[in-house]
């Protein structure tokens, strides 16, 4: 999983020459960018038969079903009416895709530049019933290597790139874009897909990594430095209300007790909710430049920080952050990780992902002591993101959607396990 949510280091100049007539030419791996009109892109979403699962990115989990995005190619269903046996059911083709989140029967997922409200009430037929066009910024793939070259936005959105070399002379009218987000997002027996439904009320539960999530009746999405705000109370017709500017590089959304904990590379962002129609600042915990995510229980926020690559340069840690004084978060400790991504907490019940190094899960009845509390670990999983059920924990990573029982922390058990290509 981690390819597709890493970006890589940029080669920037590889050769550079000079003429006697001061013409500056430099030597370039390029990458082409190779288009999606804006017509393919309104007319692109369809629903398919279930596919395997290849490049798995964020969850969430509503009524009977979970929902796996495939990194920007769209959505697979899974009905998980019974968690021992999970079928994929369906696929949604949405080019773009990476995050999602469900009210009631109204799946919203991003398609690069657009907001979709697709109908799932009924999961045979399943229909795109709205579009919000150019809401989010103009996004560009990562890069292997080299530079992106050329690119106009008006020809449409960029799928991919063709890499080829070439000496150019510098004209200095590089044109500046975000790339991809970082990040690489009850039980109800049912036969098969016959009547299958999704509840009409209410919202789901999406992981700890997640960029879109609900509130009341508001939609938030953030791109790398903005909060988006949509009104879902007609959740067939999100409204786009406004943009509010947080910092740059924020990663991760996740709402509790009337407030929005934002993750950012620098730090956590704390906004109110009392009024959900207008997020106000509260406070800010700041730490070294790291790749973020941030659940919370009670007083206690925990955050983990991944070092390395383009997340920063710190070691890799859990932080243990006091919110008792919502106005000035203070750090409480920190405990070492190897490769920490998303984390989920349930009831003093704290679950890791610790990248390689697999899913750690702690008893957090005392925030002080985990390292000494730790109740399992599955170091042969590698782990990306987890969606605690109460009694069910869904965990994706690098080979696939895993579930366990932990109703009983003596005992835990994995239920099932969906391959990610076969593997």
């Amino acid at each position: 999983m981690k390819t597709i949510v890493k970006f890589l280091v940029i080669a920037i100049i590889l050769t550079s020459s000079f003429s006697c007539s001061d013409k500056i030419e430099e030597t370039y791996t390029l990458n082409t960018p190779e288009y999606m009109s804006y017509d393919d892109l309104r007319n692109s979403f369809q629903m398919k038969s279930a596919q395997v699962i290849l490049q798995p990115g964020k969850i969430y989990f509503k009524d009977d079903f979970i929902f796996v995005n495939e990194y920007l190619k769209g959505i697979h269903i899974i009905n998980n009416s019974n968690p021992e046996n999970p079928e994929k059911v369906t696929f949604l083709e949405i080019p773009g895709n990476i995050d999602m989140a469900i009210k009631g029967n109204m799946l919203y997922a991003d398609s690069y530049i657009d907001l979709l409200t697709i109908d799932i009430s009924d999961m045979n037929n399943i229909v795109e019933v709205d579009r919000d066009e150019e809401v989010f910024p103009y996004t560009i793939p990562e890069i292997r290597e080299g530079v992106a070259y050329g690119i106009d936005a008006q020809k449409g959105v960029i799928t991919g790139y063709k890499v080829t070399t070439e000496t150019v002379e510098i004209k200095g009218e590089d044109i500046s874009y975000q790339f991809f987000p970082a990040w690489e997002s009850s039980f109800v027996a049912v036969d098969a897909m016959n009547g299958s439904k999704i509840s009409s009320s209410g919202a789901g539960t999406g992981g700890s990594m997640a960029r879109f999530t609900l509130y009341d009746d508001y939609l938030y999405a953030i791109d790398n430095a903005s909060l988006h705000l949509f009104d879902v109370s007609d959740n067939t017709n999100p409204n786009r209300m406004k943009q509010i500017a947080i910092s740059w590089q924020i990663e991760t959304l996740f709402p509790y007790d009337e407030k929005l904990f934002i993750g950012a590379q620098n730090g956590m962002f704390i906004y109110s909710l009392q009024n959900p129609a207008n997020p106000e600042f509260i406070s800010e915990f700041r730490h070294a430049t790291a790749c973020d995510p941030v659940v919370v229980e009670g007083d206690y926020a925990y955050v983990t920080l991944r070092g390395g690559n383009l997340c920063g340069a710190i070691e890799s840690q859990l932080e243990v952050i006091n919110i008792s004084n919502i106005e000035s978060p203070q750090m409480l400790k920190s405990y070492p990780m190897k490769e920490p991504y998303g984390l989920g907490i349930d009831d003093e019940v704290l679950f890791v992902c610790d990248g390689y190094e697999g899913l750690k899960i702690y008893n957090a009845a005392d925030p002080m002591t985990l390292a000494a509390n730790q109740i399992a670990h599955y170091p042969t999983v590698d782990a990306f993101d987890v969606i605690p059920l109460g009694e069910i924990l869904l965990l994706i990573g690098e080979d696939g959607l895993y579930q366990y029982d932990y109703s009983d922390l003596d005992n835990i058990k994995q239920l099932s396990h969906i391959r990610i290509n076969g593997m």
